[in-house]
């Protein structure tokens, strides 16, 4: 057999990554409507899953408490079993791969097994001070202090996935989005992507 599992088939995968503030939940939840993919965020499903009490769940919750990255295998687990689950063979990935052990990871799991099929990386390229502006502006309250804070992870953002991005690059599977427009404008590039 070619290692496809007959069960769902292959799924096709959209990497969607770009720093906080960009818009990517605004734009993937227009992706979805517009063409039928499902919209997964690795860190939703770590969260969802810590608050679970499963036994991966308290595995992530002490790793998150010492401060440690979770295991790549635990993120893998909970995006397959959230593909499987739902039947999709069209599916956004947000937030992930974040670096080149989520990307190899990933592919040694899901690509060379023929269980998943990459289409492209998205990326939105935000600019830091819009992205500041939109996450000030969705909490208006928080203390100034907060500003540094999130120059902090987008700086953090920027450094992990630079590797991924260019490797993305090197295959010919990045597609890069100006996403420092209203959404409308951001959406009308973003569509023909898919078309």
């Amino acid at each position: 057999s070619s290692g496809i599992n007959a069960e769902y088939g292959i799924a096709e995968i959209v990497f969607v990554l770009g720093p906080p503030g960009a818009g990517k939940g605004t734009q993937c939840s227009r992706i979805k409507d517009t063409f039928g993919y499902i919209h997964l965020s690795a860190g939703d499903l770590l969260r969802a899953e810590q608050a679970s009490n499963s036994p991966d769940g308290e595995l992530i919750a002490d790793y998150i408490k010492n401060g440690k990255i979770v295991p790549i295998e635990i993120t893998i687990r909970l995006l397959e079993k959230a593909i499987v689950s739902q039947g999709a063979n069209k599916v956004l990935i947000d937030g992930f791969p974040r670096n080149k052990e989520n990307l190899d990871g990933w592919e040694r799991a899901m690509v060379d097994s023929g269980k998943m099929r990459t289409k492209f990386m998205l990326y939105f390229a935000c600019d830091e001070e819009e992205c500041l502006k939109r996450a000030m502006g969705r909490n208006q309250n928080r203390a100034d202090d907060n500003v540094e804070s999130f120059k902090k992870r987008i700086a953090t953002y920027t450094s992990s996935t630079t590797v991924v991005l260019q490797e993305f690059e090197t295959r010919g599977l990045l597609r890069k989005v100006n996403a420092n427009g209203t959404p409308e404008e951001v959406f009308d590039e973003t569509r023909k992507l898919f078309l």
